[in-house]
């Protein structure tokens, strides 16, 4: 791993990203995350992710915000067809119906968790990946090579049984690194906690 002009040394994949990329890894990505409105998003943000890369995701996200309501959980629920078209023709956002309705549709589900766990967050940390079952030290050619977890396959079963869209077990594991449930920064990694 080649260090950045920074001389902090990070996970490969944010060692020569943008600024915003660098912050976010930096800042938020793999810190744990227990607020059911930001759950949400990152559920959300990466199932608008797939198949596309992150960084145009970021760059779009405070479109996103505004165009979910924040992503507050029981607003999204409320809307509706002529939310959809009015996002079909939004240029800030990715104009994908079907993902723009599943985020719609999947608030509802997350609102029928919360009335079951009383939580998205008590639902979503029962899948927290074990970490006995993972390396001591973690290297970007490993992480090249595992793209799910046997958490993230059993937390996309459960969501897509309970009627959730686009929560594949690799969407399901980009979420959960990006929110803490699982830590993949890498061993030499300066943003990695200490004992993990």
């Amino acid at each position: 791993m080649t260090p950045t002009s920074d001389n902090r040394e990070r996970c490969s994949w944010a060692t020569n990203a943008s600024d915003e990329m660098r912050a976010y890894h930096d800042t938020e990505w793999g810190a744990a995350v227990h607020d059911d409105t930001r759950l949400f998003e990152k559920i959300s943000l990466e199932g608008f992710q797939a198949g596309l890369n992150w960084s145009t995701i970021l760059a779009k996200r405070p479109a996103f915000r505004e165009v979910f309501h924040g992503f507050e959980i029981p607003r999204v629920a409320t809307m509706h067809e002529g939310d959809v078209l009015n996002l079909l023709e939004d240029k800030r956002i990715i104009r994908h119906r079907g993902k723009i309705e599943a985020v719609i549709h999947n608030a509802s589900r997350a609102l029928e968790i919360q009335q079951e766990f009383g939580s998205l967050d008590a639902f979503v940390w029962g899948y927290k990946a074990d970490t006995k079952s993972r390396p001591k030290q973690l290297t970007p050619e490993w992480l090249c090579e595992h793209t799910t977890s046997p958490e993230s396959v059993a937390l996309s079963k459960d969501l897509r049984k309970r009627g959730w869209k686009f929560v594949g077990p690799t969407t399901m594991y980009a979420f959960m690194q990006s929110c803490g449930l699982v830590n993949d920064h890498i061993h030499t990694c300066e943003v990695r906690p200490d004992g993990c």
